[in-house]
C-alpha cells in the first residue's frame, strides 16, 4: 500500500487525486507519480492555477454557470439571443453544448437533478430563481437540455409544472441523445442535431 511507501504529503495528493471523477486509488497513484517526475512542468504550474482557481474562480449568481466574472462571460454576452434560456443540469453540460455551437443562448444550471433516494429535492437545486428570471428577462423558449435519465426525466417534469403558468414555449433535446445518456459525454455534432431538433415539452 502507499502508505507504507511514501511520505504523508504524497499520500495526501494520492487521496485527492483519488476523489477526482474517473481516477481510483491506482490512477491517482500513476497520477500523483508522473506529477512529481514533472515537478517543474506540471506540479508547480498545477499548484498555483489551483491555487488562482481556489481565489478567483466563483459561481455566477445569474445562471449558476462558473466564472471569475460574476455575471459571467456567458451572461455578459450581447450577442446571445436573449429569448432563449437552456436549461441544465451541471456546469459540465453547458460547456457541452457550447461546444456544439447550436445555439448562442443563454443559460440556466440547475446543480443537479431530483432525486428523492439521494434526498435531492427541489430545495437544493437553483429553481427557485427560475420563474422570476424568464419573466424579468422576457424569455420566450426554455429548452430543457437535461439528461436522459430516470432523475433527468423527473427534473424535466417538475420544471415543466413549475412554468406551466408562464407565457412561455418548453421544448426538449430530440434526436440523438440516447436514453440514459449524459450529454457531457455526447459528441458536438449529436449535440448539434439535438438542439435543431427540439420537440415541444
Amino acid at each position: 500500500m502507499a502508505e507504507h511507501i511514501a511520505g504523508p504529503e504524497i499520500e495526501r495528493l494520492i487521496q485527492l487525486l483519488a476523489r477526482l471523477p474517473g481516477l481510483g486509488p491506482r490512477s491517482a497513484r500513476r497520477a500523483a507519480l508522473h506529477l512529481i517526475r514533472k515537478r517543474e512542468e506540471l506540479l508547480g504550474p498545477l499548484a498555483d492555477a489551483l491555487h488562482v482557481a481556489h481565489e478567483k474562480i466563483i459561481a455566477c449568481s445569474v445562471c449558476g454557470n462558473v466564472d471569475s466574472r460574476d455575471p459571467c462571460t456567458v451572461c455578459r454576452d450581447e450577442r446571445r439571443d436573449h429569448k432563449i434560456l437552456i436549461v441544465v443540469e451541471t456546469v459540465a453540460d453547458l460547456w457541452a453544448l457550447e461546444r456544439a455551437k447550436a445555439v448562442s443562448a443563454r443559460y440556466h444550471v440547475l446543480g443537479g437533478t431530483l432525486s428523492p433516494l439521494d434526498g435531492i429535492g427541489p430545495k437544493d437545486l437553483n429553481l427557485a430563481s427560475l420563474p422570476d428570471r424568464i419573466l424579468a428577462e422576457a424569455v420566450e423558449e426554455v429548452i430543457l437540455a437535461v439528461n436522459a435519465t430516470v432523475d433527468g426525466q423527473t427534473t424535466a417534469h417538475f420544471v415543466t409544472e413549475l412554468l406551466a403558468d408562464l407565457p412561455v414555449r418548453i421544448t426538449r433535446l430530440a434526436h440523438g441523445v440516447p436514453v440514459g445518456g449524459e450529454l457531457d459525454y455526447l459528441d458536438e455534432g449529436t449535440l448539434a442535431a439535438a438542439l435543431r431538433s427540439r420537440t415541444d415539452f
